[in-house]
């Protein structure tokens, strides 16, 4: 697996109590919903390639 960064992210609590419920929902950690989502947005902007073109699970799952 590719080396991963930290970062801090600061969320407003609503937001993070939302993602929360909907990582709970699609039995991730809220972590793997957090990078699935921008993965998803970065993909639909075409800021990234699509999934499996660099051998990526599609899953989002950590």
């Amino acid at each position: 697996m590719a080396k991963r960064d930290a970062f801090l992210l600061r969320l407003d609590p609503e937001i993070l109590a939302a993602l929360r419920r909907w990582a709970d929902d699609d039995l991730r950690s809220l972590n793997a919903q957090i990078d699935y989502l921008l993965r998803q947005q970065l993909r639909a902007a075409g800021r990234m390639p699509a999934a499996g073109a660099r051998g990526e699970d599609q899953s989002g799952d950590d």
